[in-house]
């Protein structure tokens, strides 16, 4: 599975493949697409008019007069959002972007192979339709969502896979319990997938902290299965025979697969 398209995009490694191609655009998309895939992995979140754009951040930096300007991309319109990076429109001269690392530092975002930022309509368009799509729903870990914003952002998305889709496969998965259970009662065409970092990084909220709370969370709802950090699995294999006689599908991510 190609992640976020052809690999994330670490600026402040040495490795020049982590900062090849622009990750989350459709350039990254169709260059992991040649490949013998089945599916290619994006995050999807939903700008304020209600579209849904392909970005894995939730805040999106520029640089105005030599300070960082750091934004919400929830909070822009789809035209706010598409005024960073390059533009599709060669004439034009988009905003520069910039990117934040975990442990607050700051790198401009510079590729060998940069790209313009996209939405999911553009996507399905665009990316080759021999490759299904694994739709990440992203959501601020540290915001409390209610349920009406969930539906707003899930049924604005759920538009877009309904008009776009024609018989390309489709999983949804998300790290948001709600989200992904939600998104499963809203539609019952696709598999859902709840993704989980098994305990990794503790939340508060205890459906995110163990794979045992992540089989509850599927069997609640009726989702496919989890998606889980390796290492999760590896310190507690036990739990591959409880998620098998629980009847669900075990994917894994990580560095260390």
């Amino acid at each position: 599975m190609g992640h976020r398209g052809n690999g994330m995009n670490m600026l402040q490694s040495p490795d020049r493949r982590m900062k090849s191609v622009k990750e989350n655009s459709l350039r990254s998309f169709n260059a992991v697409a040649k490949f013998p895939i089945d599916f290619v992995e994006f995050d999807v979140q939903v700008t304020r008019d209600d579209c849904p754009v392909i970005f894995h951040d939730n805040f999106i930096l520029t640089k105005h007069k030599g300070e960082i300007i750091e934004k919400r991309v929830t909070d822009l319109t789809l035209e706010e959002f598409l005024t960073y990076g390059p533009q599709s429109d060669h004439e034009n001269v988009g905003q520069p972007l910039f990117r934040k690392t975990k442990d607050g530092r700051i790198f401009e975002w510079k590729v060998e192979d940069d790209a313009p930022l996209c939405t999911l309509q553009e996507v399905f368009e665009n990316v080759d339709h021999s490759v299904g799509f694994n739709i990440e729903l992203k959501f601020d870990d540290h915001v409390v969502y209610q349920e009406a914003d969930l539906t707003r952002v899930l049924q604005a998305i759920i538009r877009v896979v309904r008009d776009h889709a024609r018989d390309r496969p489709i999983i949804f998965s998300s790290f948001q319990p709600d989200a992904a259970l939600l998104i499963r009662k809203l539609q019952s065409t696709y598999p859902v997938y709840f993704l989980t970092n098994g305990g990794n990084e503790i939340f508060s909220d205890v459906r995110r902290n163990s794979l045992d709370e992540a089989i509850k969370v599927c069997l609640s709802g009726g989702l496919q299965g989890i998606v889980s950090e390796v290492k999760s699995v590896l310190r507690n294999p036990g739990a591959v025979t409880r998620i098998k006689d629980s009847h669900l599908t075990l994917l894994t991510y990580g560095q260390l697969k």
